[in-house]
């Protein structure tokens, strides 16, 4: 059975502020399967933003694990990602999720990975997904020669840029910020 895969999300923390944006693709295979996904959620009023990428119910899955543990460590979002991750390590049926997520909060990006990690990323640029390597590329190149642009503008351009060259994503975009 072919599963459906989200693709590319991209989180920029710059000049005090954080960005986290996706495309609206889902691929099946080969094909298209769904344009305007949505993988960009905001919990606990907005104040954490979260995207996925790889396979979509796996995500959902993953999603509602930690927004149980933000509920638990008093929405310690760094906290929450990290009994997430060991949760997803030890548990048998975790393990066999395949998805990947970037949370954010005002202040910090976070990579949790299906390996059970959590990362912080250099350069305060966090991305995922199948056009991953090309919005961080992009983002690198943002950050570096147009520092002037906001967190928001750097998002939605590197994810354009992964759009014009990665077949998995598309410029279908949404960007959220987290509540101050």
């Amino acid at each position: 059975m072919t599963k459906i895969r989200s693709t590319t999300v991209c989180g920029i923390y710059h000049n005090g502020e954080v960005a986290l944006g996706a495309d609206g693709q889902a691929t099946m295979d080969k094909h298209i399967a769904k344009s305007n996904v949505k993988k960009i959620r905001k919990l606990l009023d907005g104040k954490i933003v979260t995207g996925f990428a790889g396979s979509t119910a796996d995500a959902f899955t993953l999603l509602e694990r930690f927004e149980e543990k933000l509920n638990a460590y008093q929405s310690n979002m760094k906290r929450a990602a990290i009994e997430l991750a060991k949760d997803w390590r030890k548990d048998q049926y975790l393990r066999k999720l395949e998805a990947m997520m970037v949370v954010a909060n005002k202040e910090e990006l976070l990579i949790i990975s299906g390996t059970g990690d959590v990362l912080e990323p250099d350069n305060q640029i966090a991305a995922i997904g199948s056009g991953s390597m090309y919005a961080h590329a992009a983002a690198l190149a943002l950050k570096k020669h147009a520092p002037h642009l906001s967190a928001e503008e750097m998002v939605r351009e590197a994810l354009n840029i992964a759009a014009d060259i990665c077949i998995y994503t598309n410029h279908n975009l949404i960007i959220e910020k987290p509540a101050q």
